[in-house]
């Protein structure tokens, strides 16, 4: 089965690549030559530079394919509306159909092309919602988006366990469906996110995504626009969309899987590895890094254990410009009943962990001068770490979460050379 991958720039489709499917997770990959001998010359991967030398066999899929893998409940709806048994290797049947309106600004022909096929025409799919009647009637709303509307809202372009849902709003204030609404009338572009499950640990984790979104921009790190939680439903402004002029910008988005080279789910890989496949492509690698290495102590410090490589991604605003997106997907991942442990650890050559930040600047790799700019702002940062108690209280966080963060800030800040600081906001460890 062959597909062509279409880019969407200044609000307009262009026909960019090809691939072809050599089997489930197998396919051959070219540019079109109209493509790389146009105007355009934007690469469907930061990794795969227009060109006609780009054509390429490949044994396994490029991996930035697999940052449109339906994963959760969209993959179980494709998987079982196919007629497929789930398993590792159905990265190309599930991108045929799935992909259709994932994040960034790429998408498949041929899932546009299915899903045009089995989309309901159901007169409530168009309708606009007040946040209330969403709120009010939730179970009912849930109910019609997941019954009627999992291609409309664009489930199946989304990753990850929790159930999510493509949104938007328009000027009146009024929320719509994804794909149902005219891009003419979008205001604003959001992600609806449910529990993980109906436990009330997963109630707990969800509400406290917004308040630890809130707490990541206390800190000084980059986040985008304002998180809200609402009876058990989390409103998450998204940042690879943008209004201009009344057109809908889609900004290109990769994972830092993607730029590792991660052919396969799963992979736990060295921060150091990360930090090497964003480094050629940022346009300010120190700013970066040292973006980087914050969000990491900030994970430590409040138990964001879910820190795989594709919960980070870069991104390229309109102006060129290459960086690592707005955090995402930061909670107290700690609580969760299935007992996630971090994926992504600083590790020596010898596989072994670092746990002092000093040693992981050193291990950096960047010249003195700049090791020195990073060691100077994450010692600033230690600021941030050590009132960290009394900024999870003020943005929301569980009074009983920060209590069980409190030992772990201790150690963050000892590992860059504060001491054991929590105890001066509270209960040491």
């Amino acid at each position: 089965m062959k597909s062509t991958i279409e880019i969407c720039i200044n609000g307009v489709w262009h026909e960019a690549a090809l691939i072809e499917s050599g089997g489930r997770d197998r396919c051959t990959f070219e540019y079109l030559p109209e493509y790389v001998f146009g105007n355009i010359c934007q690469p469907v991967s930061l990794t795969l530079p227009v060109s006609m030398e780009t054509r390429q066999p490949m044994d396994e899929c490029p991996p930035f394919l697999l940052d449109m893998v339906p994963q959760g409940n969209g993959r179980r709806y494709l998987t079982q509306r196919l007629g497929l048994a789930d398993s590792d290797d159905l990265v190309m049947p599930l991108i045929q159909h799935g992909a259709f309106n994932p994040v960034g600004r790429l998408r498949l022909d041929t899932a546009v092309a299915y899903a045009d096929s089995i989309r309901e025409d159901d007169a409530s799919l168009h309708r606009g919602f007040t946040l209330d009647e969403i709120v009010g009637r939730k179970d009912d709303f849930i109910e019609n988006l997941s019954r009627h509307g999992m291609l409309g809202a664009g489930t199946t372009g989304l990753q990850g366990a929790s159930a999510k849902f493509m949104m938007v709003k328009n000027n009146e204030g009024l929320w719509f469906i994804d794909s149902f609404a005219k891009e003419s009338d979008i205001a604003s572009h959001w992600l609806l996110k449910l529990p993980r499950g109906r436990h009330e640990t997963d109630q707990a984790i969800l509400k406290n995504e917004a308040a630890y979104i809130k707490v990541a921009r206390a800190c000084g790190l980059r986040s985008h626009g304002e998180t809200f939680h609402r009876d058990g439903m989390l409103f998450v402004p998204r940042f690879d969309r943008a209004i201009k002029n009344g057109v809908v910008v889609r900004l290109h988005q990769e994972s830092l899987a993607s730029l590792a080279s991660h052919r396969s789910f799963g992979i736990r890989p060295n921060h150091f590895d990360l930090v090497n496949a964003f480094l050629p492509f940022v346009t300010d690698p120190v700013d970066e890094v040292i973006e980087y290495v914050k969000r990491d102590l900030l994970n430590l410090a409040i138990r964001n254990t879910d820190n795989h490589a594709r919960n980070t991604a870069v991104q390229q605003l309109e102006d060129g410009t290459i960086r690592l997106t707005p955090v995402f997907d930061i909670a107290p991942m700690f609580m969760d009943r299935e007992m996630i442990v971090r994926a992504s650890r600083w590790l020596d050559k010898n596989g072994l962990v670092i746990n002092n930040f000093a040693d992981v600047i050193e291990e950096l790799p960047l010249e003195n001068e700049n090791k020195n700019a990073v060691m100077l702002a994450i010692k600033s940062f230690s600021k941030a770490v050590e009132g960290l108690p009394l900024t999870m209280e003020e943005c929301g966080v569980d009074t009983d979460i920060i209590d069980l963060c409190k030992p772990h800030i201790n150690l963050v800040c000892e590992s860059i050379g504060k001491g054991r600081c929590a105890a001066k906001n509270g209960r040491s460890r």
